[in-house]
């Protein structure tokens, strides 16, 4: 069952107190997951048990997604503002400079603690922040389509539609190369999440003028893309490798944004390799 904790943090308008859900398995080096906007822990679900038995797995609720609390009022959350609440998180839950793995959004927050060297190493899935100004809005036009699609399901409907393979295709074929591998309980839950997610728009306006332009020396880092991510183009990932000459680069063969679902034995050893520095 996933847990809760509250901390402090600190904020540009000085320390505040909030909360954020997570679920931990295994035991291990520890590794840290985070999911993308719109999303919650349970993106992880098809790994955790396969990395739980080498890694003690931290998967959490973001600020304002899932079951966690929102930011204080007056945050903004961009990379100043978010990423500082991961490390006193990590305190409070008993971690140290925890390994790092992140997909989408969280995969951009990865890179962060990488370039802050707060984490011992980072393994980014489809992260964002590689992007041309046109890619970016092709993106955030279509998260916010399948925020409002969500949104102006009824839940009965949501329910039926996640009952069928062409139904679960419709919900999520944007996020997943194999959308029939998810299970109806699972699409219904990540359909409410996003349409539940109190930091979604906040985190876009945020992510307007987000690139990520700096290398990351001194530190495993791998950036893995899904060969059929229709959200951030594959393309990127050469961008990525480009300003981080060291990282690793891995193709995800049949994987889509949220690779986890569509091969979770191929993610898995991504992230245990990416995770295996001491």
């Amino acid at each position: 069952m996933p847990a809760r904790i509250a901390f402090e943090f600190e904020t540009p308008l000085g320390r505040r107190t909030t909360s954020l859900t997570y679920e931990r398995r295994g035991s291990g080096a520890p590794l840290l997951l985070l999911h993308g906007i719109g999303h919650h822990w349970q993106a992880w679900e098809p790994v955790l048990d396969i990395l739980a038995s080498e890694r003690d797995v931290i998967a959490v609720d973001l600020p304002g997604f899932g079951a966690s609390d929102g930011l204080p009022q007056g945050c903004a959350y961009d990379l100043t503002t978010v990423t500082p609440v991961l490390a006193p998180f990590c305190a409070a839950v008993g971690v140290e400079r925890p390994h790092v793995a992140g997909n989408s959004l969280g995969g951009l927050l990865a890179l962060q603690l990488g370039r802050e060297k707060a984490v011992r190493s980072v393994t980014a899935l489809s992260p964002a922040g590689f992007w041309t100004e046109s890619e970016r809005r092709y993106a955030f036009g279509t998260l916010r389509a399948m925020r409002g699609a969500a949104l102006s399901l009824p839940v009965p409907l949501i329910d039926r539609l996640s009952r069928t393979p062409a139904g679960r295709t419709a919900l999520t074929s944007t996020i997943y190369a194999r959308p029939g591998r998810r299970s109806p309980e699972a699409i219904v839950a990540e359909t409410l999440a996003l349409r539940e997610a109190t930091g979604f728009h906040q985190t876009l306006a945020a992510g307007r003028n987000v690139l990520f332009r700096d290398d990351i020396p001194s530190l495993p880092v791998t950036v893995a893309w899904g060969a059929r991510d229709r959200l951030l183009l594959r393309r990127q990932g050469v961008r990525a490798k480009q300003t981080i000459p060291g990282a690793r680069l891995v193709r995800l063969p049949g994987c889509g944004h949220v690779p986890m679902n569509d091969d979770p034995a191929l993610v898995a050893r991504v992230l245990l390799d990416g995770s295996s520095a001491d």
